[in-house]
Order: structure tokens, then C-alpha cells, then sequence
């Protein structure tokens, strides 16, 4: 095969969950552009609505509704996928959440369970339904997302940095399970992206001034910018393709060279 097809997604089908968020819609985009035909998955009717029409003409899609925590919602989007399409290829476990920025001393149960609830079940449930379509396909690649929070502490942060870093172990986990069966399992570990999540974070760790904080945050990245939701789409699309053939059990950085730093 041609190196450059490999990077192509030609025939196959993806199922991208949190596909109304910005890395989430960048990435349903350019997979469609590169030929994948995509399931949309999120929580949302409203939000996924407005979605599928900012990528009308684009390629052959379909949306489902489902909360990440929500395992009957979850298979029915699987199934839904697999009917409309004839298998699965690819998962992209995106659906994640930033959850409330506290001390420890201050955090309740609740604030801790609805964050690892989202970030690690949620993308557990995604897997753990994918696996058989994937095993009838003869293989396909699992990418979730994790964050430099799966690779660093940071203050007021508990129970995203607990949930990212378990995302990783789950993938590790996953990679060693599912090698055998040809099925690839990495992550992703973006650093700060120029999307919603991050002005959250911002107006949670600086409500008085949050654009000093990002002015501190860019500062901190080698590369002194934030990095775009198009730039982590165009690496999930590597993951995703036939391209990343021996990549599996790891997470792969897009950050800037913020954890080098």
C-alpha cells in the first residue's frame, strides 16, 4: 500500500463520542474528509443538531444520543453504528469533562464521582462495547483521550488529574488485552487547547482575571501558544488509520512541550 493512503481512513467506520465539543467536531470532520464514514455520539440533541449541519456534504454520517455514563445508551449507539454502517473500525473516546476546580479538603464525593464518572467509566463503557464489532472487523484502533493531566499534578485539580491518569492505565490495560485480537489502544494527551474546556479552566483557577492566567500558560509551553482542536484531530487521524500500524499501549503528547518544560 501507498505510505500516503495509509493515512487515509477509506472505508472505514468511526464512532467519535463527544463529537459536539471542539476536538471532537474538528476530528468528525477531517475523518470525514478523509474518507471514514462517522457516528457522532453525544449527550446533547440540541448540540448535535447544530453539528451534523455545520458538516452537511462533508461525507456519509449519522448521530446518536448518549451520556458517556449512560452503558444501555452507550451499546445502542454501538449497534445503531454497525447497523447503519456494516461495522466499526474505529473508536475516538472523547466525551471527558473538566469537573470543578477545589482544594482537596473541599472537594465533595459528588464533585469527585460525577468527574471520574464522565473521564474514566464513560470511556471504559465505549470500549468495553466496541470490542466485539472491532473483533469482527479483524482489528481496528482505539484512541482515548487523556491530557498532560495524565502525566502531571496541579493544584485544585484532584479529580481530573485522578481521571486522566486513569485513562491511561486503562489504556495500557486495553493495549495488552486486545493486542492479540489486532485491535490498538492508545491515548492521547493534549496540553492546552484553544477550546471551551480550557476557558473553564481559566475562569475556575483565575475568576478575577483569567487572561493573565493564560497569559501565564502560554508562556510556560516552548512553543508559547495554545495548541488548536484541528491539530489534535490531525493526530487522532494518524492514530486512527493504518499509518500508526505498530503504535499501541502508549500516549502520545500534543502540548506544546509543556511537560518538557
Amino acid at each position: 500500500m501507498d505510505e500516503t493512503n495509509r493515512l487515509r481512513l477509506d472505508g472505514k467506520v468511526a464512532i467519535i463520542t463527544g463529537a459536539t465539543g471542539g476536538i471532537g467536531e474538528a476530528t468528525a470532520k477531517l475523518f470525514l474528509e478523509l474518507g471514514a464514514k462517522v457516528m457522532l455520539v453525544a449527550r446533547s440533541p440540541d448540540k448535535l443538531a447544530e453539528t451534523k449541519g455545520r458538516l452537511e456534504g462533508l461525507g456519509d454520517f449519522d448521530g446518536a444520543i448518549a451520556d458517556s455514563t449512560d452503558e444501555i445508551a452507550t451499546a445502542a449507539a454501538v449497534a445503531k453504528t454497525v447497523e447503519r454502517f456494516g461495522g466499526l473500525d474505529i473508536l475516538i473516546a472523547n466525551a471527558g469533562t473538566e469537573g470543578v476546580l477545589k482544594p482537596i479538603e473541599a472537594l465533595t464525593v459528588d464533585d469527585f464521582n460525577d468527574t471520574l464518572q464522565t473521564n474514566v467509566i464513560g470511556v471504559w463503557l465505549a470500549m468495553k462495547h466496541c470490542v466485539a464489532p472491532l473483533k469482527a472487523r479483524g482489528g481496528g484502533s482505539i484512541v482515548a483521550l487523556s491530557s498532560i493531566a495524565g502525566m502531571i499534578g496541579c493544584p485544585a485539580m484532584a479529580p481530573y488529574i485522578a481521571s486522566k491518569h486513569a485513562v491511561f492505565g486503562l489504556v495500557k490495560t486495553a493495549a495488552l488485552e486486545l493486542g492479540p485480537s489486532n485491535i490498538r489502544v492508545n491515548a492521547v494527551g493534549p496540553g492546552p487547547i484553544d477550546n471551551r474546556m480550557i476557558g473553564s479552566l481559566q475562569n475556575q483557577l483565575s475568576p478575577d482575571d483569567p487572561a493573565a492566567m493564560r497569559a501565564a500558560i502560554e508562556a510556560s509551553i516552548p512553543l508559547k501558544r495554545y495548541g488548536t482542536s484541528e491539530e489534535v484531530a490531525h493526530l487522532l487521524a494518524f492514530l486512527a488509520s493504518d499509518a500508526s500500524s505498530y503504535c499501541n499501549g502508549s500516549i502520545h503528547m500534543i502540548d506544546g512541550g509543556y511537560i518538557a518544560a
